[in-house]
């Protein structure tokens, strides 16, 4: 019996027999760099498309006035933290399952892992549209303004019909990428964003169709339905469609233990990262308006810099589950350790953007001289922190495709909550040393993460991520 049956069908006596046994595959460092940098490079590309489509609903409502700005910005900050990060995260159970079960070779389950997450999802979305509906009367005891919050729960309550849609492309990405096929979101983006450009046009700002600020919402929610058909499109037409084994309402409807154990924690790795930003931006506008203006060019810049150790994340977590469901340990540890090379690569790189490119990023989002003086100075230390925290990005690549994001959740909450924000909110109001003290507290923070995260990712126990491996599948 071969190793891939062992693993996935009969009872393991041994895993100790199977992690010594298990041969290298023709892997080397040198060849597994090649494969993550050619699956990286669409998933760059697709993920920045992504982040353009909500740069587009900004401009959108900042063109028509600053009210609308702000209501906008508010409702989006808003489904970030109560929707996207919630399905992003659920979704990272799907990094697990569905390139373990490609590993190994039982290809239909992917589809049948694919339709009981996204189910799973679903199901979640329903007490979340309730939070979204009746989002106004949270949002008041947060934001003195009435009309704000009046049109910020507007905006989520026309958003929240698109929602479905959103659900379907993130499990239909993941669906995809355990087969290798990582260009197939970036084809689908590049044909939807001109159509997205083209709604804003028609829905917001055409004299005889436009609706103004609701159409801003509504164009998000029609964008979400076309990028999700258009992913199944790409399965029907193009590929991918060899995982596919038709509904199976019995199989998707059961068993969703398994993948809450790894949904959950994963919805609390991505929300404890959103989070934490936005709170940094609440403690910013303490500050004042040039202070919280900085703090937003540097996020915007950090947040496009993050796509590409994210885009490398996700191309590890699905070799890493391919290496562990075939059992292919010896190459699965070539990917571990090529990781922190990759990662510190990375982080060292983006601090050099960040370094000798801070007098002139800036530029790119205001002219203001108070706002470039403070931005120049964030953006060196936020470029310290882009070291760390690419090495915590990709890593996190790796526990998923492991299995074990029950670990990297219990490290992001104790780095950021229990370190990071208390420290920078010392440093920034105890100690006067405002914005810098908050980055300095962050950065820490993070790189305390970037340790135990990396020690435990090098101290990989291979004999148990096989039985956790060979557990959670033995349950479907």
């Amino acid at each position: 019996m071969n190793t891939e049956e062992t693993l996935l069908i009969t009872p393991v006596d041994n895993y100790d027999a199977i992690v010594n046994d298990t041969k290298d595959d023709d892997s080397t460092p040198k060849s597994e760099l090649k494969h993550l940098t050619r699956s990286s490079f669409p998933l760059v590309v697709s993920f920045v498309l992504q982040y353009v489509f909500s740069i587009t609903s900004v401009y959108a409502a900042g063109r028509l006035g600053a009210k609308e700005l702000a209501a906008c910005s508010l409702a989006i900050c808003t489904f970030n933290i109560t929707g996207l990060a919630v399905f992003q995260g659920m979704a990272t159970s799907l990094d697990t399952f569905c390139s373990q079960a490609y590993g190994s070779g039982n290809k239909k389950m992917v589809g049948v892992y694919f339709q009981r997450a996204t189910l799973l999802m679903l199901a979640t979305m329903v007490p979340l549209m309730l939070v979204w509906w009746y989002s106004g009367s949270i949002l008041n005891q947060l934001v003195p303004d009435p009309e704000l919050v009046s049109m910020a729960q507007l905006f989520l309550r026309i958003h929240a019909f698109g929602v479905p849609g959103l659900i379907l492309f993130e499990s239909g990405k993941r669906f995809l990428q355990a087969q290798h096929l990582f260009q197939a979101s970036t084809y689908v983006l590049v044909v939807a964003l001109p159509f997205n450009l083209l709604l804003n046009w028609l829905l917001v700002w055409n004299p005889n169709t436009g609706m103004g600020y609701t159409g801003i919402p509504l164009s998000i929610g029609i964008t979400y339905w076309v990028i999700s058909l258009l992913m199944f499109g790409y399965v029907i037409f193009i590929d991918g469609i060899e995982c596919w084994g038709g509904i199976d309402w019995e199989k998707a409807s059961s068993n969703w233990k398994p993948m809450l154990s790894l949904a959950v924690p994963g919805v609390i790795m991505v929300i404890s990262d959103f989070l934490a930003f936005e709170i940094l931006t609440i403690f910013a506008s303490r500050f004042g308006t040039e202070a919280l203006a900085a703090q937003s060019i540097v996020s915007n810049v950090a947040t496009l810099c993050f796509q590409v150790p994210f885009a490398f994340a996700v191309a590890i977590s699905t070799r890493m589950g391919h290496f562990i469901g075939d059992g292919n340990i010896a190459s699965a540890k070539i990917l571990n350790d090529l990781t922190v090379i990759i990662g510190g690569s990375i982080g060292l790189l983006s601090f050099c953007l960040f370094y000798f490119g801070r007098h002139v990023l800036g530029e790119f989002f205001t002219s203001d001289k108070m706002v470039l003086e403070i931005s120049s100075k964030l953006l060196i230390l936020a470029g310290i922190n882009q070291i760390s925290d690419s090495l915590n990005v990709v890593g996190t690549g790796v526990l998923r495709g492991q299995g074990r994001q029950r670990i990297g959740s219990i490290l992001n909450i104790i780095s950021y909550y229990f370190l990071a924000i208390p420290l920078g909110y010392v440093l920034a109001f105890k100690f006067g040393m405002e914005m810098s003290g908050l980055w300095i507290g962050l950065t820490i923070g993070v790189f305390v993460l970037a340790v135990t995260q990396c020690t435990s990712i090098c101290l990989s126990n291979w004999e148990k991520i096989l039985e956790h491996s060979h557990r959670i599948h033995d349950s479907v």
